[in-house]
């Protein structure tokens, strides 16, 4: 996985991270930074393998990493996060091997990552959309009572 190692020592990965850390230092709710980023991943990983999806580690990694880097973009100039990290991934991707065919299917991916699996046919968003639910704790959130997620979205491990 080296290109994934690529992705995380790259200047603009390491540039955003760094902001959006700094843009969410004070958000009640849920942050996106590295370790949800991980946690995405990996859990998207599991399922790739439990389900035999067959899809590649660096390719899950890749969109896993950068499906929520947009949101330095939408703290700043208001663009959909989703849209946002897609234009981050289409610059650091080259830059860590990764060829146009498999840009594109991250770039796909990114941009379906908040829809369900039967509102997309893409595996590799489905993949994600289940990781970044899962890796949610909303059932220990401190915030839970204020947070503006719907009910049906909140992902409760173990809770009621």
């Amino acid at each position: 996985m080296k290109r994934v190692e690529k992705i995380l020592s790259h200047p603009g990965f390491r540039d955003s991270i760094e902001k959006l850390e700094q843009l969410e230092a004070d958000r009640e709710y849920c942050k996106h930074d590295l370790a949800h980023f991980l946690d995405v991943c990996r859990l998207a990983s599991l399922k790739n393998r439990k389900e035999n999806r067959n899809i590649s580690e660096d390719l899950i990694y890749a969109a896993g990493l950068l499906h929520d880097l947009g949101r330095v973009l939408q703290y700043k100039e208001g663009l959909d996060h989703n849209i946002g990290s897609a234009r981050l991934a289409k610059e650091i991707l080259p830059e860590c091997g990764f060829d146009s065919e498999e840009i594109c299917q991250i770039e796909e991916a990114i941009l379906g990552h908040r829809q369900t699996q039967k509102e997309t046919s893409n595996v590799l968003a489905d993949l994600l959309y289940y990781g970044d639910k899962e890796s949610r704790m909303c059932g220990f959130c401190k915030s839970q009572e204020t947070c503006y997620w719907p009910e049906e979205k909140k992902y409760r491990p173990f809770v009621g």
